[in-house]
């Protein structure tokens, strides 16, 4: 399942939803409309010549924590003509904001392959909120990244401007509930559609095909 924009608990939902989807796969494939939705306004993709697809995720949502195990095996696998990138979501002003902010100063520091997972970790394992900039800094002063670069990246204009186009990009597909993943900025899929997250990465497969085959 996911976790829904008015639902920033870990309530379970769309319970009745995964019985369909399941028995409407088995008569033939993802429905439009059941298993995914086309977007009426098709959005700008950042990567010319291939076929991109955004896992849109908030790092507090359990769902997205719970999802990674599936997802990262999927993103290796991925053909060579398809681009992935993740998109953190800004549901409200915190602790999203500071979530999306830690993703984009990983990322300008080279660190995101290494603390990506961790920071799920230590938000549902190890339960540290992660929303306040003396908390953050001390994550990763414990996780080998020096503080005071980590938090230059996370104060700078650059970092706040990618997490503004994030959450402008989230708005674009019409995302309220993570994780969900959007393809070719035409269509997007998520558990409560596809039946649960897993169902999500088949139901992307033949959305990255079809879109492959121009439809």
């Amino acid at each position: 399942m996911n976790m829904k924009r008015r639902e920033f608990s870990a309530a379970v939902i769309g319970a009745g939803v995964g019985a369909v989807s399941i028995s409407a796969q088995a008569q033939g494939g993802p429905i439009e409309g059941t298993h995914y939705v086309r977007l009426s306004q098709p959005v700008p993709t950042a990567v010319a010549g291939k076929i991109e697809v955004i896992e849109f995720f908030w790092y507090g949502c359990p769902h997205c924590n719970a999802f990674e195990p599936a997802l990262e095996p999927w993103i290796k696998q991925l053909p060579a003509d398809v681009a992935f990138r993740r998109a953190p979501v800004a549901f409200s002003q915190e602790p999203f904001v500071a979530h999306q902010r830690i993703f984009y100063a990983l990322e300008s520091l080279g660190q995101l392959p290494a603390l990506h997972r961790r920071v799920f970790y230590a938000i549902h394992s190890d339960r540290l909120r992660l929303d306040k900039p003396a908390d953050i800094s001390a994550f990763m002063a414990k996780n080998g990244v020096d503080a005071a670069k980590f938090t230059e990246a996370f104060d700078s204009f650059s970092v706040q401007t990618k997490a503004r186009q994030a959450a402008q990009l989230s708005a674009a597909y019409k995302i309220d509930g993570v994780p969900a993943l959007g393809v070719q900025g035409r269509y997007y899929t998520s558990g409560p559609l596809a039946g649960n997250n897993e169902k999500s990465l088949a139901v992307a497969d033949f959305l990255i095909e079809r879109v492959r085959k121009g439809a």
